[in-house]
C-alpha cells in the first residue's frame, strides 16, 4: 500500500523498516544522512506531477513509501488483551486515524472496527501518524458474537452516549472494552443492546456534543487509569 507525508513516512523509516518496500522522493534533503545511506538501494525520485498522481492529490510533502499491505490480527489475538476499543460503524478514515493515534499513545491493547465491510488501511496509516502500525486492529462482521465472547472471559463493556454515566467519578474493570458509535448515529441499537454500562464526558458548558476522535481520546484516557 502507498503512504505519503513526511511524518508517517519517516516514522515507518525510522520505526518499520521490513515494512518498506519503495521509498520515493519528490524532493531533495528530506531524509537525513543515516536514513538515505539505510534506504538508498529502495529510493527512487520522481517528478513532482507522478508523486501527486500516486497521492491521488494528497498533500504528499515530497515523500511516499509504498510499504506492505496491513496485516489484521486474529480476534484469538486481539482477546488476550485488557483494554480494547470497538469502533461502532465508523468510517471516516480521519476520526479512525485520530482514535487509534489516541489509542495507541493513551494505553489501549486492540481495536476491533465493526459496522463496516472494509477499511482504508492506507488512509488510516496516515491520519494516525504511522500509530496503526503499531496497533493491532482487526475488522469484525459478527461484533455480537465477539462481544458475548469477551464478555464470557470477563470483560466489562462500556458504550459511549450522552445518557451514560459520567466517566469522571467512574473506576474501570481491569478488562474493558470501550465502544464508540459512529460519528453521525452514535451506538447501533444491536450493540447498545449488548454493552453492559454507559458513559458520558460532563461538559462544562452547555453543548451537544464532542468529535467522537476528541470524545474517545478522552475516555480511553480515563479508561486507561481509572482502573478498579
Amino acid at each position: 500500500m502507498i503512504i505519503y507525508g513526511k511524518q508517517v513516512c519517516l516514522y515507518a523509516l525510522e520505526q518499520h523498516e521490513s515494512l518498506v518496500k519503495t521509498v520515493y522522493l519528490a524532493k531533495k534533503g528530506l531524509l537525513s544522512q543515516p536514513l538515505f545511506d539505510r534506504y538508498k538501494p529502495r529510493i527512487k525520485f520522481l517528478e513532482n506531477k507522478w508523486a501527486q498522481s500516486m497521492s491521488k492529490g494528497g498533500n504528499h510533502q515530497g515523500i511516499l513509501l509504498e510499504i506492505s499491505d496491513f496485516e489484521q490480527h486474529s480476534f484469538a489475538q486481539i482477546k488476550q488483551s485488557d483494554f480494547i476499543v470497538i469502533l461502532d460503524g465508523l468510517t471516516d478514515a480521519g476520526n479512525i486515524g485520530a482514535i487509534v493515534r489516541s489509542a495507541y499513545a493513551l494505553g489501549a491493547d486492540a481495536i476491533i472496527a465493526a459496522g463496516v465491510r472494509q477499511l482504508n488501511f492506507a488512509a488510516i496509516t496516515r491520519t494516525s501518524s504511522g500509530a496503526l502500525l503499531d496497533m493491532p486492529m482487526m475488522v469484525s462482521a459478527n461484533i455480537l458474537d465477539h462481544l458475548n465472547e469477551l464478555h464470557q472471559l470477563g470483560f466489562v463493556s462500556y458504550g459511549a452516549s450522552m445518557e451514560g454515566e459520567v466517566i469522571q467519578t467512574m473506576t474501570f474493570s481491569p478488562k474493558r472494552i470501550l465502544v464508540l458509535g459512529s460519528e453521525g448515529e452514535g451506538l447501533s441499537k444491536r450493540v447498545r443492546a449488548k454493552v453492559k454500562k454507559t458513559v458520558s464526558i460532563e461538559m462544562k458548558h452547555q453543548f451537544d456534543s464532542l468529535n467522537v476522535s476528541a470524545a474517545g481520546a478522552i475516555l480511553i484516557h480515563r479508561m486507561g487509569y481509572a482502573v478498579e
